[in-house]
Formats: C-alpha cells, structure tokens, sequence
C-alpha cells in the first residue's frame, strides 16, 4: 500500500515561489505514473501535472511555463517547483498516481498566494 505525505507549502505573495514535496512509502512508486493535485475552496480537486516512471511529464494549461514536476524514484519522492505563483493558485496541494489515484490520500499541504 502507498502512503503519501506532503509538505513545503506556505505564504507568499504574487510572483513568489515555492517547491513543495511528496514522499511516498511502497513498491509500486517505482512503477507508477505520479501527480501533483489541488483542491481550492468550493471547488473540485484537479490534475495540475503529472510525470510518469520514465520522466515524461505533462500539465494543466494554466501552470505550463511555472509549474516544474521532477522526481527522484531512489528516494521515493516527488516534487513541485511552483514559479510565478498567482493568487489562484490557492488549494491544498496533494500528490497520488495517476491516471487514477488509487493511493489513500495524504493531508496535503496548503499554498495562499496573496496578491
């Protein structure tokens, strides 16, 4: 079973950055595609990026040129380098696989970007 814990979020202001940090625990992290989602306030939780086990990556419209998903399969963890932050932005950031997030949900980790 893969268990997630996420952290790195926080305050900044419009323009910041912030790189935030999911590690996994289980096997199945090496073989697995991996994402990167968030949830704002009244609103449905989205796919932001994602990157499969051979380092391909993809991502939502609205982060392509600000948003960087890596991972390092050896320490079972992925990142989120957030560049260019803007007020909507502001969501509990979470990471599962993909395309179906089958992993328990970890508690996320909150981004408030302030204008």
């Amino acid at each position: 079973q893969v268990q997630l814990v996420e952290s790195g979020g926080g305050l900044v202001q419009a323009g910041g950055s912030l790189r935030l940090s999911c590690a996994a625990s289980g096997s199945i992290f090496s073989i697995a595609s991996m994402g990167w989602y968030r949830q704002a306030p009244g609103k449905q939780r989205e796919l932001v990026a994602l990157i499969t086990n051979g380092g391909g990556t993809n991502y939502t419209d609205s982060v392509k040129g600000r948003f960087t998903i890596s991972r390092d399969t050896a320490k079972k963890e992925v990142y989120l380098q957030m560049n260019n932050l803007q007020p909507e932005d502001t969501a509990v950031y979470y990471c599962n696989t993909v395309p179906i997030p089958f992993a328990s949900w970890g508690q996320g980790t909150q981004v408030t970007v302030s204008s």
